[in-house]
């Protein structure tokens, strides 16, 4: 009885530090970075969706940013996402008022291999996300085939109500876009780092945050079934611009984990 406490404390205290997912099934570490370089891995990491050039955005959005090489940090383990109100011409044309970081394992460019993808695992992460108004932090997986949806957001905060955001975005029998989202209530998200995680399996669905279950998809139709691409994006304007007081926003990554079943 005693080691089997001895076994459960230690088991619980790798869960807590994020360096084994929790329950039975054993599962090897296809993907990881703890930060503790002085710049992005580019063997793990590009700054910028594949589809521009010099710098890049989500046009579908409508969002304030253009992201750039520059907006990302590493230092004291951990990568750092910063968004400044700078105007930036895009290599679109576009003068947006905001630049900022995104790091994605995609491609460095259109005719390039991804970094690394995935098909069904757990991903996580540990984050301090900013809470600014219409700042749009996101940490979420897209289709190697760049053809959305399907797309899993493991955690976004939209605007500036708090609530941490858990989706599944997927395309139903008509085409139409169809998505399930959960609202986790607002917490200190900005004040110290959260450990949220989606397991994905070829069935379910699970978010958790901080080791809690959260959210819970089990229909397949709505589960996608091909490799995917790990992004986390400071997006700004979205869904509403900025308020000009609003100078700076960050978004710090202390480590990132990606599991499978052996």
């Amino acid at each position: 009885m005693r080691r089997c406490a001895v076994v459960l404390v230690i088991c619980a205290l790798l869960a807590a530090c994020g360096t084994s997912p929790p329950g039975p099934e054993r599962w090897r570490v296809v993907f990881a970075d703890d930060f503790d370089g002085s710049a992005p891995d580019s063997r793990r990491w590009v700054t910028c969706y594949d589809w521009n050039v010099e710098g890049c955005t989500n046009a579908g959005n409508r969002e304030q940013q253009w992201y750039r090489p520059e907006r990302v940090r590493v230092a004291g383990g951990q990568a750092v996402l910063s968004a400044v109100r700078e105007p930036t011409r895009g290599s679109d044309g576009v003068l947006y008022p905001w630049a900022s970081g995104m790091v994605s394992s995609g491609r460095p460019d259109w005719s390039g291999r991804p970094r690394f993808t995935f098909t069904y695992g757990r991903v996580e992460a540990e984050l301090m996300l900013p809470r600014a108004p219409n700042s749009f932090p996101a940490f979420w997986l897209m289709p190697a085939s760049r053809r959305t949806p399907p797309e899993l957001d493991v955690v976004e905060l939209i605007g500036s109500t708090g609530e941490a955001m858990s989706t599944v975005h997927w395309l139903g029998p008509d085409g139409a876009r169809l998505a399930q989202t959960h609202a986790s209530p607002a917490r200190d998200w900005d004040a110290r780092f959260h450990r949220f995680a989606l397991e994905w399996s070829s069935t379910r669905l699970t978010w958790s945050i901080d080791g809690e279950r959260v959210f819970e998809v089990t229909d397949p139709a709505r589960v996608p079934h091909e490799p995917m691409e790990v992004l986390f994006t400071l997006a700004m304007g979205y869904p509403g611009p900025v308020p000009e007081d609003v100078r700076t926003a960050e978004l710090r990554i202390d480590s990132v984990r990606v599991w499978q079943r052996r």
